[in-house]
């Protein structure tokens, strides 16, 4: 049953958070921590369900793997290591889980299923299972008469490896190139990915921090050969900027408002929406103190400090901030002006319809809010006034709703508050007290 929370406008939002580990990396070092040589300890791994959904995944796969909290302990079993699955892996509701392992199974010539919730079983699948094929992968999954694939995904076992071969992506998805790149890793020769634009690149730093044979080309594709892994013995994931994004969102918006966060990812094909703010005329500050895994880390503060100016999103910026597009809508409703997001249609197939779940719990909230296609227009600045908000089973709907809940007039009731946890377990409660212990209450 969806939980209703009921939230109050904020009369102040003040401190400093510490952030759960990013979600993205997690995944990935668990999977390369998999595939490497020797044991790696992971601190700070984000404690979601979707990265429980992959540790569960490679346990299943034969890996030994300890998960206490936020640390886990792997003990690397290399390429050839893995075990056939005795049963299906359950991803539950994690996209990224299944479209990695996916490329796991299919490098590995391992014969399994991957399956998952009745969401994730919705979402398409036919853009990873293409490029996995071309190589050699013998992959059925459920097909629709249009010709898109679902979930359950089911590999053949083979012994031959993979084909390298050149791929050129439609549409930057950070996902698909990282199925490619690791099918990649057991492949006969060179695999390489080009995109049409950058995707998020944790995949490319980490592979190359690990040791793989990975070269970004003149062109801009990456390519990659046969590699043997070797994770760092010790690793701490950095604080998801997507977190960070809905705190610095706040601060924003809230009279008197103010953050302070550290040890935050920095990398720049996740950090889009941090450019956004700055047009709109936010004061943020950012700070680069060091790396981890390959990726930049540091500090972010943001406060309230004068009005917000409307912008334009084009499509060739999605990529970098493909998660935060909500929220950002959330913010173009304080905005003076129009605010026009282009080129994100890719939306539309995330947990929810992002476009359309975005767009009808704004406007329940009084906004001047027009669906798009690809995109949205919002007029602002809009005074928001409280109302029933459904997350409709997506963590970033029901984060973005809150925020706005906090600028509104009159109590906002939520539901589904609890698909927060699936990246941000305690979102609520962290909230509650940046703003003096106040809005939020179940």
């Amino acid at each position: 049953m969806s939980e209703l929370l009921r939230i109050q406008p904020a009369l102040g939002f003040a401190g400093s958070a510490a952030l759960p580990g990013d979600k993205s990396i997690s995944h990935r070092a668990l999977i390369l921590a998999a595939l490497g040589e020797g044991r790696c300890r992971i601190e700070n791994l984000s404690t979601g369900d979707d990265v429980r959904a992959t540790a569960r995944s490679l346990a299943a796969l034969g890996v030994p793997l300890e998960l206490d909290g936020s640390i886990a302990v792997v003990d690397g079993v290399g390429l050839r290591g893995l075990s056939p699955p005795t049963a299906p892996l359950d991803c539950g509701n994690s996209g990224t889980t299944m479209r990695l392992l996916a490329g796991v199974l299919a490098g590995a010539g391992l014969p399994g299923i991957l399956d998952g919730d009745e969401s994730l079983r919705r979402r398409p699948m036919r853009r990873i299972l293409e490029p996995l094929r071309a190589m050699g992968a013998v992959i059925e999954g459920r097909t629709i008469p249009a010709g898109e694939v679902f979930a359950p995904l089911r590999f053949a076992a083979r012994e031959t490896p993979l084909a390298g071969r050149d791929h050129r992506l439609q549409v930057a998805s950070a996902q698909v190139k990282t199925a490619i790149l690791l099918a990649g890793l057991w492949a006969k020769g060179i695999t390489r990915v080009s995109e049409p634009q950058r995707s998020r690149d944790h995949s490319e730093r980490m592979l190359a921090a690990a040791g793989a044979e990975l070269r970004r080309m003149a062109d801009g594709s990456i390519a990659v050969e046969g590699s043997t892994l070797r994770m760092p013995s010790s690793l701490r994931v950095p604080g998801d900027p997507s977190s960070a994004a809905f705190l610095v969102a706040a601060a924003l918006l809230i009279p008197g408002g103010s953050i302070e966060l550290a040890e935050v990812d920095l990398n720049p094909t996740r950090i889009g929406w941090l450019a956004v703010l700055e047009r709109m005329g936010a004061d943020v500050q950012v700070l680069h103190t060091h790396e981890a895994a390959g990726d930049p880390v540091g500090r972010i503060r943001a406060g309230n400090k004068g009005a917000l100016i409307a912008t334009e999103i084009e499509a060739e910026e999605i990529p970098s901030l493909v998660d935060e597009i909500p929220l950002l809508a959330v913010l173009a409703t304080q905005a003076h002006g129009q605010t026009t997001i282009r080129g994100a249609g890719e939306l539309r197939v995330k947990e929810s319809d992002r476009l359309a779940t975005t767009a009808e719990g704004l406007r329940r909230l009084g906004a001047a809010i027009e669906e798009r296609p690809d995109g949205l227009i919002v007029d602002g600045p809009t005074p928001l006034r409280g109302g029933l908000v459904r997350a409709a089973g997506d963590h970033r709907i029901a984060m973005s709703l809150a925020v706005a809940a906090l600028i509104a007039d009159g109590e906002t009731t939520l539901e589904g508050a609890e698909w927060a946890d699936v990246s941000f377990p305690g979102f609520f409660t962290l909230l509650a007290r940046l703003c003096g212990d106040g809005p939020p209450a179940f």
